[in-house]
């Protein structure tokens, strides 16, 4: 596994990191123990969790998993905050009370006295910006954290919130932006890329694979057993299911043929030559997967081929 420093921070984290947004729900405690195991092994160390992932229940599992292994100082452990679950709903909450809370009940369902970084998990505009980074400040203060970043922030958003941090009496910089990133979604590139350069923060990438569509599951339609098969997740994923966003597909899959690798491998390894680019955060359902998905981490693309996936996807926007 390679590793990476967040930005110009002192944080550092291997290049692919484990999403646990399933787990507790459509991932089990058996399955969870596997695949924290595989990616420990693989010399992965950047975990990534929220306090509503697995429907709630993944931090508690995630916490007693890294109880009973002993390797709660193994991982980078990054948390997130901004969302809870109210009336069956889930809204945003950017509160300081509401995220101060958030947070001390992840590191109780965590089983640690401290996060390596917390996120602000979404803008919520109806609560002051400076109230939402006060929290942070306050949770840097008190040895809650060690670094602090933000998530699906714009990027004026971003430059907004770092000089405010960054301008306080202690100058506690945001070090991280965490954003939907790959092949069929560049959007990042137009705002938070520049910003993330200029303000020297590291981004963290979630969805690599383009929520599933860059693994070329759906080159032949769509799987029953799918994601894009489910009501629930049906428009999440049919978003990069376009025309234009399969000719990417298409592209990537005749340089996977060429260089004989998964479709899957040649998405990452793009993904992560980006220099911003700490981390692509991974998430799978199964341990097969995420071994498969892991060994992406051998592979470095031909410039003619980066350059042709560029040309591609850039004109699939």
């Amino acid at each position: 596994m390679q590793y990476r420093r967040v930005g110009r921070s002192g944080l550092t984290v291997s290049r692919l990191g484990l999403g646990t947004m399933t787990w507790g729900a459509a991932v089990d405690s058996y399955e969870a123990n596997d695949q924290l195991t595989a990616f420990l092994d693989a010399g992965g160390t950047l975990v990534d969790t929220a306090p509503i992932y697995g429907d709630g229940a993944c931090e508690e599992l995630l916490g007693s998993l890294l109880a009973k292994t002993g390797t709660r100082d193994d991982v980078v452990l990054a948390g997130k905050a901004g969302f809870v679950r109210r009336g069956g709903r889930v809204v945003k909450d950017g509160s300081r009370g509401g995220l101060l809370d958030q947070l001390d009940t992840s590191l109780r369902q965590l089983g640690t006295d401290h996060l390596d970084l917390w996120q602000i998990h979404t803008p919520d505009l109806d609560v002051p910006l400076e109230e939402t980074l006060g929290a942070l400040e306050h949770a840097v203060r008190t040895g809650r954290t060690r670094y602090v970043g933000v998530s699906n922030f714009t990027g004026w958003q971003t430059g907004i919130a770092h000089t405010w941090l960054a301008g306080r009496p202690d100058g506690i910089p945001l070090v991280s932006s965490q954003v939907e990133y790959s092949l069929v979604n560049r959007d990042p590139e137009a705002e938070v890329v520049p910003a993330a350069r200029h303000l020297g923060m590291g981004l963290l990438a979630w969805s690599p694979l383009g929520r599933g569509v860059l693994s070329g599951k759906y080159r032949g339609g769509v799987p029953s057993d799918s994601r894009a098969a489910s009501p629930q997740w049906e428009e999440f994923v049919g978003a990069h299911l376009t025309p234009a966003k399969s000719g990417v597909v298409e592209a990537l899959a005749r340089a996977s043929e060429g260089l004989g690798v998964t479709i899957a491998h040649v998405a990452l390894a793009w993904l992560v030559d980006r220099s911003q680019v700490s981390a692509a955060i991974i998430g799978a359902r199964t341990t097969a997967q995420l071994l498969e998905n892991l060994a992406s981490e051998d592979l470095e693309l031909p410039p003619e081929i980066l350059q042709a996936l560029d040309d591609v996807s850039d004109a699939a926007r």
